[in-house]
Formats: C-alpha cells, sequence, structure tokens
C-alpha cells in the first residue's frame, strides 16, 4: 500500500500534463497500462493510446487486440499502427528508431507523447551505455522529457520504481499481457535485467535508485555541455543556413570543436558518430580548402565545400523547392527544363560579356554536388533562366 500512496502522491507533485492533450504509448504490458490508467484517472477526457504492433511475436495480434478492448471498455481513443522491422542483428534497435517514428508521425498538434519508462528502465539504460564506453551523453540515459523528430516525449514514472507500478495495477485491479521476448537472454537488456542486476541489488542497497540518480547527474552535466555549445555557436558565428563554419570551428580547443559537432549533430536528431568517425570529422577542420571530402556513418552524410560542413540525412538529393523562374516560365509554349553541359557558356542578365557556367556556380558558392541538379529553363529551345543563377542566356 505504500508504493501504491508513494505513485498517488506523484499526481500531486507533478503538474506537468494538466491541460495537455496526452498520448500514451500502450504496449499492453503492465507498465504502460497502468500508465494509461493512471493518467486517464488524473487527466480525464485528454487521453488517448496509440498501440504499435511490431509483428516480431506470435501474439502480437492478441495484443492488439487486448489493447484495443481495454481503451474500448474505459472509452478511451485507440489506433494501432502495424510496422514490420528487418531481421538484422540489432533488433531491439531498429525497432525502437521505427516505433518512436511511428508514434511522433501520428501526433496531433499541441499532443504529449508519454511512455511508461521507469527507475529500474532508466538504471538499465545507464548500464548499458556504461558497458558500451559511452561518454556524458549515453550515460544521461533517458530525459524525463525531450524533443523527438519535432514532438514532445515526456515520461511521468521515469521515477517511479517497478515495484510501486506493480502494486499500483494490483491494488486498481488491472489486467496486463506478457511480452514472451522479455525472458530472451540474447537481448541485452533483458540478460542485464534477469540475470545480474537482482545479483547487484543484493550486494549493494539501493543499487537501481542510486545508477538513476547517476543518471540524472550526467543529465545535468550534458545540459552544461549543450550550454558550452549553445554559447560558443553564437559568440564564434559557428552556424550559419544551418552550415558549420569551419574556419572559425579549428580556432576553438578540441574539447569544445567535439563538444560543437556532438551537440549540432544530435540537433539534428542524427545517431552520434562513433569516436573513429568523430576523430574522421575533426579532421575534415585541417583538410585543404579546396578539397571535396565526404564522410559517411549509418545513413548520414558530413560534406565540406568552401570551409563549410553540410550534414544530411540521406545521401543528396536536389530537393526542387519552388523557383520563381520557373513558375514565370512553365506555361510558356514550347517551355522545356534541361541540365547543364559540360563547357557550357551563359550570360548573365546585365552583363555584356559571356562566362563559363562552371565559373559561375563557383562565384556563386553552389556545391559540386548541386550544380549538376539545378534546374535550366528553356522556351523555343532558348535558355531563359536557370534556378538559383536568375535570368540567363546560352551563347
Amino acid at each position: 500500500m505504500k508504493n501504491y500512496l508513494a505513485l498517488e502522491d506523484l499526481a500531486n507533485k507533478d503538474l506537468y500534463l494538466v491541460d495537455k492533450k496526452i498520448v500514451v504509448a500502450l504496449s499492453g504490458g503492465i507498465d504502460s497500462v497502468a500508465l494509461l490508467h493512471f493518467l486517464n484517472k488524473h487527466h480525464p477526457g485528454n487521453v488517448r493510446a496509440i498501440h504499435i504492433n511490431h509483428n516480431l511475436s506470435k501474439y502480437s495480434n492478441e495484443w492488439c487486440t487486448f489493447c484495443e478492448s481495454l481503451c474500448n471498455s474505459a472509452k478511451i481513443e485507440f489506433k494501432y499502427i502495424d510496422i514490420n522491422i528487418k531481421t538484422s542483428s540489432n533488433v531491439e534497435e531498429n525497432a525502437r528508431k521505427k516505433r518512436y517514428i511511428s508514434l511522433t508521425s501520428e501526433l496531433r498538434e499541441d499532443e504529449t507523447l508519454c511512455t511508461a519508462h521507469h527507475q529500474e528502465d532508466q538504471a538499465e539504460t545507464f548500464l548499458l551505455q556504461l558497458f558500451r564506453g559511452s561518454g556524458v551523453a549515453g550515460l544521461a540515459s533517458m530525459p524525463k522529457i525531450k524533443s523527438i523528430n519535432g514532438s514532445e516525449l515526456y515520461r511521468p514514472f521515469l521515477n517511479i520504481s517497478k515495484q510501486q507500478i506493480i502494486d499500483y495495477a494490483l491494488t486498481n485491479q488491472l489486467d496486463w499481457v506478457e511480452d514472451d521476448s522479455n525472458l530472451d537472454t540474447n537481448f541485452k537488456r533483458n540478460l542485464l535485467r534477469i540475470a545480474f542486476l537482482p545479483k547487484l541489488s543484493s550486494a549493494f542497497n539501493g543499487l537501481v535508485k542510486n545508477v538513476s540518480r547517476s543518471a540524472a547527474h550526467q543529465g545535468e552535466a550534458l545540459k552544461l555541455m549543450h550550454d558550452l555549445a549553445k554559447l560558443d555557436i553564437i559568440n564564434f558565428e559557428l552556424v550559419i543556413n544551418n552550415k558549420i563554419q569551419v574556419s572559425s570551428l579549428a580556432k576553438l580547443p578540441n574539447r569544445r570543436v567535439v563538444n560543437v559537432l556532438r551537440y549540432f549533430i544530435a540537433k539534428q536528431d542524427f545517431l552520434l558518430p562513433s569516436n573513429k568517425v568523430l576523430n574522421e570529422l575533426i579532421s575534415l577542420l585541417s583538410a585543404k580548402t579546396d578539397a571535396n571530402v565526404i564522410l559517411r556513418w549509418h545513413h548520414y552524410e558530413v560534406r565540406r565545400y568552401n570551409n563549410e560542413l553540410y550534414f544530411f540525412d540521406k545521401p543528396f538529393e536536389s530537393l526542387n523547392l519552388p523557383c520563381p523562374y520557373f513558375d514565370s516560365l512553365k506555361n510558356l509554349p514550347n517551355f522545356e527544363i534541361r541540365f547543364r553541359l559540360e563547357g557550357q557558356r551563359i550570360k548573365l542578365k546585365g552583363k555584356s560579356h559571356s562566362q563559363l557556367l562552371k565559373k559561375v556556380l563557383q562565384e556563386s558558392n553552389i556545391p559540386p554536388w548541386e550544380r549538376d541538379k539545378l534546374r535550366m529553363y528553356y522556351v523555343d529551345g532558348s535558355l531563359r533562366a536557370m534556378e538559383t543563377i536568375g535570368e540567363i542566356s546560352e551563347i
């Protein structure tokens, strides 16, 4: 009963979700079922649930049906999303990424996504990151609130113990499902939870609570590092039009260079690179000014051009953004779109002489990977304008 009352006391202390529209990530397990019940009790009418069917277990459809029935009986709006995970060496990570992408893409305006992560989850995450040799960002583990894919994620139970959740569920006579994969010790998190944490907890009093406290300390340290990165970016004008200015960044001490790069990459919602890749990225800062350097990790990409670092979350593709020259010419008879030719010469509007198109593009500071994708607009076979460059004629 003491644990149950401690959880109820949370409702009086945590006012963050008051008057907010709430979406609960509902798996059907005891943690998310308790969270849904708790939030619906204290924020009635402001809660709905989304269930992600990973299709990884033979019971997946049964869990989905359970979640739908649970929400229907409580008159809570419910939606399920089917996703499919490719078999790989890291099913857990791939499932997590796809789950969050699916959840956040379904959020409506001004909705907050809530997950049922608790104190033991935090301790497990901290230890997993520790065993991987992670730095402050990894050891900070899970923040209580964060921005993810442009949406807000909140973890109301992060400082609540698993036992408090169990007591709450039993007291309120809640039903839930058990995920059979939670007993599979081939997953590192399960191995830690089943084989190691109980033994460690018996040897160290308050282990889970203390480890979670360490994660919170690392979270505060990470905030200070982010504060420094933001100050450096502003004071030294390190980022212009979402591109890092190489010359300015290279003047900072190496530890602050690393801090800025990690902060900037995280703000792009990219996975952080390994130390090896990060060191290669730092080496780009000293490359020759005219070097056309490309660095890749996962499906991300960094290119350097004209003392600027360009970051992409996939191999670069022309976005074909709205172009005023296209809009003004597209309805004329015999309108065509072409692309530049090797050795092509053009004459800019207001100029008396022609220039090599290559030189014009260089002087306009257009990166090499964009040049061949710029649209050129012809009418009756005559060049009239070029995307980004403006009105021109062909010689």
